[in-house]
């Protein structure tokens, strides 16, 4: 395992003189240090300089991933070889951005072209919906879109359409989109109580399309629009069933035994994971917000930072330098708590987004042989958006008793195009204020009562230790592109880490167990037999709940 060799073993005798200076004087003893440490590619400026490291430290690292075989890895990722093992099969998201005239045949055939024939039925569907042509059962024109899916199948699609609110397009017939991922229907009980069955459509967003959580708000859905339309006049079940439900799906077979249309099945492959699909049908949601153009540019954006991430030295390699950061912070100096601060309100659920992307791919114990690993993974990911953040957690962040790494992000643009001058300079001082906050929140946690410039003597309870980590990304502005590229940042890093820990992040495997036993426990509420084969705990809760539905 990675630990036993000499790059590893290195690093933990360099932490131990490291670890125990202070980032004040790290700044101190280099004057070029910002610069050493920035990289810029695809929209985005990576600032390293506030980690906890030095110029050694990040060569012993660069060495690390070298003997880890990174470069490598990095290669057979993008040329469609089977990363997954344990599922034996290639990991091929990036397949989904690359271009029309590009090709990558993997086994025999080249998906390029699927992938585009895709691409080109959800721009159909896109311009329909756009043009106020598709309608409904009863003829009137689909107004509200309401996307039901889980994981990847759901937060990719909100994370992106929240995002790009900006690009919304204002010259077409409006469609409002909308996102239900709970399996206890509360989410779509208020879409439901809300819109017109006339003019919604649902898409089912679900890649075996046997996810209990989607089928479940699927199955809701159908009764409500059965229930509300068929009886009308020309109207029956299958005309609901057609004009009312798109299904994106690996399994036709599936989509065609719940009923959804042929015409209105997107295909979405085996070989690319629920939490790295919105780059394909999944996010017809995102291509129904902005439009196609946008969507295709969210797509080039990526690419663009998969051929950074192909070509780039290790050593500029955005993704492999952003990794080998929480390499250093998790395994040499035990920092097991890893915050995302995005400083721009339409990044408001980038933090959950990753939190799957991350903890899902890297969550995990074991390495491709089938050892256990004797070193940590994957740290605890949590954060929010960073404005609200300071008046939430960041007391602990400056002066609690656990090391958190951050990574601060924003844009450096905002509000070029907001055509009233007055409006306009309201809303950049407002974006000035918010690129301040950023900036000085990474400078405390860097540097703690040395950021502040009275030397006077303070009580413990105002002190700042300082010497907290981060990271600080700068969008040249939050454009499809640049968003593209910065998803996919995140994506490589979590391959190179999982490549240097020899996990694997395409699998998982810790969820199936958790659906297994609901489907036990669920068969035992709605039967009331089996109840012995519960522990005493589960026993009480299952009694619980049958005595509250007595009650009602």
């Amino acid at each position: 395992m990675i630990d036993e060799s000499a790059a590893w073993r290195e690093l933990e005798a360099h932490a131990g003189d490291l670890g125990r200076r202070h980032l004040h004087e790290l700044f101190a003893a280099e004057s070029d240090r910002q610069p050493r440490f920035t990289r810029h590619a695809a929209g985005l400026t990576l600032d390293l300089s506030k980690q906890r490291w030095s110029a050694e430290t990040l060569a012993r690292l660069l060495a690390l991933a070298e003997q880890a075989g990174v470069p490598d890895a990095i290669g057979r990722l993008l040329d469609g070889e089977r990363v997954n093992v344990s599922e034996d099969r290639p990991a091929l998201h990036t397949a989904l951005r690359l271009p029309a005239d590009a090709s990558l045949v993997v086994e025999g055939e080249d998906l390029v072209p699927g992938v585009h024939r895709t691409l080109d039925r959800m721009a159909a569907m896109v311009e329909r919906f756009h043009a106020g042509q598709w309608r409904g059962a009863t003829g009137r024109a689909i107004r509200d879109v309401v996307n039901l899916g889980v994981g990847g199948s759901d937060l990719g699609p909100l994370m992106v359409t929240h995002a790009l609110s900006d690009y919304r397009l204002d010259d077409v017939h409006p469609v409002e989109v909308h996102f239900a991922s709970t399996m206890d229907g509360s989410q779509l009980a208020d879409y439901l109580r809300r819109l017109n069955p006339e003019t919604t459509l649902f898409v089912l967003s679900s890649k075996s399309f046997t996810t209990i959580d989607t089928l479940s708000n699927a199955n809701t859905a159908r009764d409500w629009l059965m229930g509300r339309l068929a009886g009308e006049e020309g109207v029956d079940a299958e005309l609901i069933m057609r004009q009312h439900f798109i299904g994106v799906s690996a399994s036709a077979e599936k989509m065609g035994e719940w009923g959804i249309d042929p015409a209105h099945r997107l295909e979405f492959w085996e070989w690319v994971g629920g939490r790295y699909s919105l780059w394909g049908a999944i996010g017809l949601p995102i291509a129904l917000m902005v439009g196609m153009d946008n969507f295709r540019a969210l797509l080039a954006g990526a690419h663009a930072m998969d051929r950074h991430f192909r070509e780039a030295p290790l050593a500029d390699n955005l993704p492999v330098l952003l990794a080998l950061a929480g390499i250093w912070n998790v395994n040499f100096l035990d920092i097991r708590a890893h915050s995302i601060l995005p400083y721009d309100g339409r990044l408001e659920y980038f933090a959950a987004y990753l939190e799957q992307l991350e903890m899902e791919s890297n969550g995990k114990s074991v390495t491709h042989d089938g050892r256990e690993v004797n070193y940590a993974t994957c740290p605890v990911l949590w954060g929010q958006l960073g404005p609200n953040a300071q008046h939430a957690f960041y007391q602990l962040l400056h002066q609690g008793t656990q090391a958190v790494e951050c990574d601060f992000i924003a844009p450096l643009r905002r509000y070029d195009d907001v055509e009233d001058a007055a409006t306009r300079r309201h809303l950049k001082g407002q974006h000035r204020l918010t690129l301040a906050n950023c900036f000085a929140q990474s400078r405390v946690l860097m540097l703690g009562d040395d950021a502040i410039a009275d030397d006077g003597p303070r009580p413990g309870h105002k002190r700042y230790r300082g010497n907290q980590p981060s990271s600080t990304l700068l969008l040249d502005e939050l454009t499809p592109a640049i968003l593209g590229s910065l998803i996919a940042l995140y994506e490589h890093k979590v391959f190179v880490q999982a490549t240097i820990w020899g996990i694997n992040p395409f699998d998982q495997w810790g969820v199936e167990l958790g659906k297994k036993i609901a489907g036990e426990t669920q068969r035992i509420l709605e039967s009331r037999q089996g109840l012995a084969s519960m522990d005493a705990s589960t026993r009480a809760l299952i009694e619980a709940a049958w005595a509250a539905e007595g009650d009602s």
